[in-house]
């Protein structure tokens, strides 16, 4: 393969590609890596590559013609990627795509960036190596390199290295041991020293899906695991972020079909489908709010039903979600409950298919490993606008920029939960 980087800088890769596995696979032919210089391109005396942005500003912006210049000499480009913070993330599974490529050109920006033409006149795909500001596209481009480089054939001496290390079977790896067999104490695991290969294999696929779950857990989502595998997982202590969770699902006040503050009737399928969308993410408690005694008594009869009558005893596992259902009178007894249960009050969170919100799922998942959390849903049209200006916090709304965001009150509490806990929380 054929890596060609253009850099202002060329001087940047010359010990990274001089050491190690990468020096070797280089001198055996197996990689081939040239740094160009859009400086040596430029038709001016001083060699300007550069110059101040239209329409002002600070900083200054790469200029299109030297690297159309280098690009243009290049006689086998091959894909074009740009490393920048816009482009497709960088990882195995684009490692993979790139190394079966025959040739690539990486163009790393400097400065404020590059003259925006240079994407139009080039088929350029944009490689984004994290969410995090460096200098400039080079320390981006050596780990693209390195990523894909590790992916060719005889690059490595056992091509088995690279089939079990993290992310290659989208988990992490598992932990390795080497000499001697004690250590401060500390013995390797006995497993290891049997000799039993299957065992051992066995032991490293827990280890890794152990691994895994404790310290990237979202990974699982999109990794290739068996059945026996999520049978493992399943028995293993997890941040069971759910147990600081409640939801509230209030009947007033609430804005009603003329759209004025009143109060809605209690409905059967909420109650019911909420519990069990809450019980499948580890909520630890179902409200329901509201003022009316009748309505009260109506919920507490149902879940009566189903958690010690007969309902119950035909459906366990409906009996199981019910029994997370609290029927009170309003907001101000749930709170009550919540501080006396965890021993200081819940963070209160409304939620709205209206306005932007002020914090999003992720924070408030953030929050939820420190503090209670009460997640508040509205029935009716939504929320009184009292409820959301005593909240402590708004959650961003749910499909923000779509152009319809009417979703059932049930249907936006599974949405939200899965959002706030995934299925690892």
């Amino acid at each position: 393969m054929r890596i060609t980087i253009l850099s202002l800088f060329p001087e940047f890769f010359d010990s990274p590609l001089s050491c190690g596995l990468m020096a070797k696979a280089r001198a055996r032919g197996v990689l081939d890596v040239r740094v160009e210089n859009p400086r040596d391109r430029a038709t001016d005396k001083h060699r300007t590559v550069d110059d101040t942005p239209y329409g002002g500003g600070p900083g200054m912006v790469m200029q299109v013609d030297p690297l159309a210049r280098t690009l243009d000499s290049l006689a086998k480009p091959g894909r074009i990627l740009l490393l920048s913070p816009k482009g497709r993330p960088m990882s195995q599974e684009l490692a993979r795509e790139l190394a079966s490529e025959e040739a690539l050109t990486l163009v790393c920006g400097r400065y404020e960036g590059i003259d925006a033409r240079f994407e139009e006149l080039y088929p350029v795909t944009s490689v984004s190596v994290g969410d995090f500001v460096l200098n400039g596209g080079e320390a981006g481009a050596l780990c693209l390199v390195e990523a894909v480089a590790r992916l060719l054939p005889d690059f490595m001496g056992k091509q088995a290295s690279g089939d079990e290390e993290s992310f290659s079977r989208g988990l992490l790896e598992y932990p390795h041991y080497t000499r001697p067999e004690e250590y401060r104490g500390l013995r390797v695991p006995a497993v290891l020293l049997s000799g039993d290969h299957a065992r051992i294999a066995a032991w490293r696929r827990e280890q890794s899906l152990t691994t895994t779950l404790a310290a990237r857990p979202e990974l699982l989502a999109e990794a290739g695991v068996e059945a026996s595998d999520l049978d493992f997982l399943r028995d293993l202590p997890r941040r069971a972020l759910g147990r600081n969770l409640c939801v509230a699902l209030v009947h007033h006040p609430v804005l009603t079909g003329e759209r004025k503050v009143g109060t809605t009737s209690l409905t059967n399928l909420d109650l019911h489908d909420i519990c069990r969308v809450s019980r499948s993410y580890g909520v630890r408690a179902v409200y329901a709010t509201t003022p009316l005694a009748d309505q009260r008594a109506l919920a507490e009869s149902l879940a009566a039903h189903w958690v010690a009558g007969e309902g119950g005893r035909g459906n366990p596992d409906r009996s199981e979600a019910l029994r997370l259902l609290r029927v009170v009178p309003d907001l101000a007894a749930v709170r009550a409950e919540m501080a006396e249960a965890f021993g200081r009050p819940p963070l209160v969170v409304a939620t709205s298919a209206k306005g932007a919100g002020t914090v999003t799922p992720g924070r408030i998942a953030g929050r939820l490993a420190r503090q209670p959390v009460l997640l508040v849903f509205g029935t009716g049209h939504g929320l009184a606008p009292e409820v959301l200006r005593e909240a402590d916090e708004t959650l961003r709304p749910i499909r923000p920029f779509a152009d319809y965001n009417h979703l059932p009150v049930r249907a936006a509490v599974a949405v939200t939960l899965d959002r706030l806990l995934a299925d690892h929380g």
